[in-house]
């Protein structure tokens, strides 16, 4: 496995880890007439954007068969009080999870976010995502709540946030 920030060439690649992420994540949770309705091309458009320069540090994780996770982040964009730097997406292929590559990612994010300066991180995640069990096991603290629109309806969040970044940095 091999953990290196993405480049517009990976733009396809992180897409459709996206979009089969939410595929096998969501259904029950989100609506499945509104993740029905995700379309590879939508997401690869959003990406290419994102990679140009224009959005978060992006990094992925890949193998010889190729990208199979990603992990994004920066300064907040849903602001916790006490929180400078947030982990804004975490997926990783259903085929790939529970091998230690969430944990890379995160570690990676948090080493680069912290090298620029930032001192703690919050994750934002759906409530009943099966991923809150993950953020838990690496050390984060439920610090805040929220309510969220996805297809029509509001679902709650919950994030998980970790005060020193430092703690993220220990070896996986």
């Amino acid at each position: 496995m091999n953990i290196r920030e993405a480049d517009a060439t990976d733009a396809e690649h992180i897409a459709r880890v996206h979009l089969e992420s939410w595929r096998t994540t969501y259904p029950g949770i989100i609506p499945q007439v509104y993740i029905d309705s995700l379309r590879m091309e939508d997401g690869i458009a959003r990406w290419q954007e994102r990679l140009d320069g224009h959005g978060p540090l992006t990094l992925v994780a890949e193998d010889a068969a190729g990208i199979f996770g990603f992990a994004s982040g920066g300064a907040t964009v849903h602001p916790v009080d006490g929180f400078d730097a947030e982990l804004g997406a975490i997926y990783l292929l259903a085929s790939h999870q529970a091998r230690g590559a969430g944990r890379a990612l995160v570690r990676g994010v948090a080493e680069r976010l912290q090298a620029q300066g930032f001192r703690s991180m919050v994750v934002w995640a759906l409530r009943d995502n099966a991923a809150c069990g993950f953020y838990e096991r690496i050390g984060g603290v439920r610090v805040a709540e929220k309510f969220i629109e996805i297809g029509g309806i509001a679902l709650p969040e919950v994030a998980f946030g970790w005060r020193d970044i430092r703690s993220l940095l220990r070896p996986v």
